[in-house]
C-alpha cells in the first residue's frame, strides 16, 4: 500500500519511513501541512498518518481541508495531543482513528492495516443517463439532447426508477411498490396511463424510443 506521513520529527519520521517499508508498503515523507495537502490531493494513497503539531498548515486543518476538497483517503491522527476533547475534534475534522504517543509500531501498522481494509465510500449520484436522455437528482430537470422535458411529480419518480434499472426488465409490481408504495395490485391502469404520458415526453419527436414495453412482462428503459 501507499502511505503519506505527515510528521516533522525527522527521528520519529526515520522511524515510520524504516517500520512502513520493511513491511513492504511504499512511504511518501513531509513534515509540512500545506505540502501533504498537496500531495494527497494530487497522489494515489491507501492511507494517511498524520500529526496535528506541524508547520504551515496543521494536521486538524490539513485534515479538514481534504475532506472538505473530496479526498476520502482514511487518516490516522498519530499525534502527541491526549485530552478525549482532542481526540473527539481529530475524529470530527474527518480522521478515522487516532492514536497517541509514545506508541507501538505493531498497534500503528494493525491499525493502519486495518484502514486499508475498509471498502471505499459509494459516491453518490446526483445524475441519470440513459443515451441522450438525462435526469438531474438534485435540480429534478429531465432533458433530452438537450431538450428540456416537463415532468409531473410521479412522472419523475417512475422515470428515476426505470433510469435506475436501465436495461432491466421492471415488472408491474415492482413499479406498483417502488413508485407508488402499493403492495398489492389495485387493478387499474395507473401505470399505463403514467407510462403512456412519460413516452409521449420522452420519446416523441425522437428517432430512437427508449422505453420499451416487454408484452407480458413489464417495462425496460435503455439506449440502443
Amino acid at each position: 500500500m501507499r502511505i503519506l506521513v505527515l510528521e516533522d520529527d525527522a527521528e520519529t519520521a526515520a522511524s515510520l519511513d524504516r517500520g512502513f517499508t520493511e513491511a513492504g508498503h511504499v512511504v511518501d515523507l513531509c513534515g509540512d501541512g500545506r505540502q501533504a495537502f498537496n500531495l494527497a490531493y494530487d497522489g494515489q494513497f491507501d492511507v494517511m498518518v498524520i500529526d496535528r503539531l506541524v508547520p504551515g498548515m496543521d494536521g486538524l486543518t490539513t485534515v479538514k481541508s481534504l475532506r472538505a476538497a473530496g479526498v476520502r483517503v482514511p487518516a490516522l491522527f498519530l499525534t502527541a495531543i491526549t485530552g478525549l476533547g482532542d481526540r473527539v475534534e481529530g475524529l470530527e475534522a474527518g480522521g478515522d482513528d487516532y492514536l497517541v504517543k509514545p506508541f507501538a509500531f505493531v498497534e500503528l501498522m494493525a491499525r493502519v492495516n486495518a484502514l486499508a481494509r475498509r471498502p471505499p465510500l459509494a459516491e453518490v449520484t446526483t445524475r441519470l443517463c440513459v443515451g441522450d436522455l438525462e435526469m438531474d437528482l438534485v435540480g429534478r430537470t429531465v432533458s433530452r439532447a438537450g431538450r428540456r422535458i416537463e415532468l409531473k411529480p410521479q412522472e419523475f419518480k417512475l422515470l428515476e426508477y426505470l433510469m435506475r434499472h436501465a436495461g432491466q426488465l421492471v415488472t408491474r409490481a415492482m413499479l406498483l411498490e417502488n413508485v407508488w408504495s402499493l403492495h398489492f395490485d389495485p387493478r387499474t391502469n395507473i401505470i399505463e396511463s403514467h407510462m403512456s404520458r412519460i413516452r409521449a415526453k420522452v420519446d416523441r419527436d425522437f428517432e430512437t424510443e427508449l422505453i420499451q414495453t416487454l408484452r407480458g412482462a413489464g417495462y425496460r428503459i435503455d439506449a440502443p
